[in-house]
């Protein structure tokens, strides 16, 4: 078959090495009957065992000449091919217990990550290998440097655990960083009650806007510091020091004054 030719606009580094492939399939542990999805299967290096262990699964690839080459390796009964935007793709109809396996583009991992938390209710887990500086702020802990944004939004939905880093020459071409796998779990019955999750997402993405800000500078727009004390948070600490409970809380306090604001503004104008 022809070589494919990696392409720079879809981020293409596929990963060659037989060790790795086995590690991250092993870490999968795809048992027959499994709902398995791989986003951006590429030359096939982990698709082939999957569909050795599990007997069926789904991709999802956006290069049409490497799906004809998935297509015409395996059969419908073994692969469901979708050709297709991942980060436009609608996971829903794939139905439930939904695995998901990736070696992720670096220049859309974090917004896939988001975009694939949008079905967290019917996926089991997700593994996927991303830079290792991404999965390093993924997996942060507060008051730590790579502590931000991703970390707080992915932990307030997932279990995130580094398995193992993969060293560049595992990929053809090489890149110029380190990879890891990572799995992200469903919290399920253990997330927090969030009542306003783009609230949250814009306290969140304030907090951390600008690092060296305090959270009454840096969420100024959104609260003032009485109401920051009133839920507990210290209006001059800054964002990396506060841990997902805090940003839940926090956000959660936001959202019942707005709704007290607005029921006073109804009554109001009924007044009137």
């Amino acid at each position: 078959m022809e070589r494919h030719q990696p392409r720079r606009r879809f981020g293409q580094n596929f990963l060659a090495d037989p060790h790795y492939v086995a590690r991250i399939v092993d870490a999968i542990a795809p048992q027959p009957g499994d709902n398995l999805v791989e986003i951006g299967p590429g030359l096939a290096a982990l698709t082939r065992p999957l569909v050795e262990r599990a007997g069926h699964l789904a991709a999802i690839e956006i290069d049409r000449d490497l799906a004809q080459r998935l297509a015409s390796e395996f059969p419908p009964g073994q692969l469901t091919l979708h050709v297709a935007d991942a980060l436009e793709f609608d996971f829903a109809p794939l139905g439930p217990a939904l695995r998901v396996v990736g070696n992720l583009p670096y220049n859309i991992s974090s917004p896939l990550l988001f975009h694939l938390a949008q079905f967290e209710t019917q996926l089991r887990d997700v593994h996927v290998m991303l830079q290792r500086e991404v999965v390093a702020r993924m997996t942060a802990l507060p008051a730590t440097p790579d502590y931000g944004r991703l970390s707080v939004m992915l932990q307030a939905i997932f279990r995130v655990t580094r398995l193992f880093t993969v060293p560049p020459g595992a990929f053809r071409p090489v890149p110029n960083v380190d990879s890891a796998v990572a799995r992200l779990v469903p919290l399920g019955a253990a997330k927090p009650r969030i009542d306003d999750a783009a609230l949250f997402g814009r306290v969140v993405a304030a907090a951390f806007g600008q690092r060296r800000k305090t959270l009454r500078n840096a969420l100024s727009a959104l609260c003032d510091a009485p109401t920051l004390e009133a839920a507990d948070v210290d209006p001059a600490a800054r964002g990396e020091t506060l841990a997902v409970a805090d940003f839940v809380r926090l956000a959660n306090a936001l959202t019942a004054r707005k709704h007290v604001a607005a029921a006073q503004d109804r009554q109001g104008a009924g007044e009137e």
